[in-house]
């Protein structure tokens, strides 16, 4: 963190980025103050929930300029009002699959210089793609029940937050089907969950070894928004998937989500615009009161084409994966 002639302490963050062989995605937010970060992790209720506040502590800086250098390409873009920005470019060479590093940096800012740094992610051009939730999905959330969701996310860490039996080897699997073991398949995480909590699903991620991949998540939100964290609106999040298939022509899809809120019939509108693209949806059947509406939107959506699966257990979704060949 260093001081710019606006006089104002500034921080760039910036999110894991995605792309395919020339055409890259790179996003993050410009914010004043010092980075937000948990601190130690500990057990201790009272420090996890100061922990989780101080990430909603956050001033968007707006309107400001940051710039992109991609080898000696160069490009700048403004923030949007809640800070936000998204560099969207083709590159002049192809890039080699992998991880890269990239570098963005506050315009402006007088005799200092701010800049933040992150990864952005070009999957080999395997067979197979998988995109997921991550809400009650990978990461036990409650997001049926308010007081639960939010009990659970208060008194919580990375560290003691807890994912589904099963989840981590299905996933596993998933990224070393049908390909060599140095060449895993892509994941992408799009969540209702905000940009405030990137660390946290990235720290909870490594920490349970499920396979890493970009993250798309929803608008940050500011301390006072912190009780409405994870509601976000259907089209939002199917644009956001369909950016996504749009970029990876190659590969096919596998989508995989729950019942607590819209992803059945936000896969079924991405399974109506992509059926060549489509390998199979699996859905965890979280909501009792919504099973029968799911299994309407699977069974029409089902094709020679298309697999579904709504399943209550991942030992359930592994063995249909298995049937149908995704995975041995």
């Amino acid at each position: 963190m260093t001081k710019s002639s606006t006089n104002y302490n500034a921080n760039i963050k910036v999110y894991h980025g995605y792309g395919h062989m020339h055409d890259l995605v790179l996003y993050g937010h410009a914010l004043k103050g010092k980075p937000r970060q948990r601190g130690r992790l500990t057990h201790n209720m009272f420090a996890n929930i100061l922990g989780l506040i101080r990430l909603f502590f956050v001033k968007p800086l707006a309107g400001v300029t940051v710039r992109l250098q991609w080898n000696d390409q160069n490009f700048e873009t403004v923030t949007g009002t809640d800070g936000f920005f998204k560099f969207e470019w083709v590159s002049e060479a192809s890039v080699p699959a992998g991880w890269h590093p990239v570098t963005v940096t506050l315009a402006n800012a007088g005799e200092t210089t701010v800049q933040g740094h992150g990864n952005l992610f070009v999957p080999h051009s395997t067979q197979y793609a998988f995109i997921s939730d991550i809400d009650d999905t990978v990461l036990v959330s409650h997001s049926a029940s308010k007081f639960k969701r939010l009990r659970v996310l208060f008194t919580k860490n990375p560290h003691s937050r807890k994912a589904f039996d099963d989840v981590v080897r299905h996933y596993q699997l998933l990224s070393a089907a049908h390909t060599e073991p140095d060449v895993p398949n892509p994941f992408f995480y799009v969540s209702s969950s905000e940009w405030n909590l990137y660390d946290d699903l990235n720290e909870f991620f490594k920490h349970n070894g499920l396979p890493k991949g970009a993250f798309l998540l929803n608008e940050i939100k500011k301390w006072h928004q912190l009780f409405k964290t994870g509601k976000t609106k259907h089209q939002g999040k199917l644009i956001r998937v369909a950016r996504i298939m749009d970029v990876f022509p190659k590969q096919r899809f596998v989508l995989l989500g729950d019942n607590s809120q819209s992803d059945p019939d936000i896969y079924a509108a991405v399974a109506q615009k992509y059926p060549q693209k489509i390998v199979a949806i699996y859905i965890r059947n979280i909501s009792i009161a919504r099973k029968e509406h799911t299994q309407q939107v699977l069974n029409n959506i089902e094709n020679k084409e298309i697999h579904t699966c709504l399943f209550e257990d991942n030992e359930e979704a592994i063995r249909h994966s298995r049937a149908i060949g995704l995975v041995l």
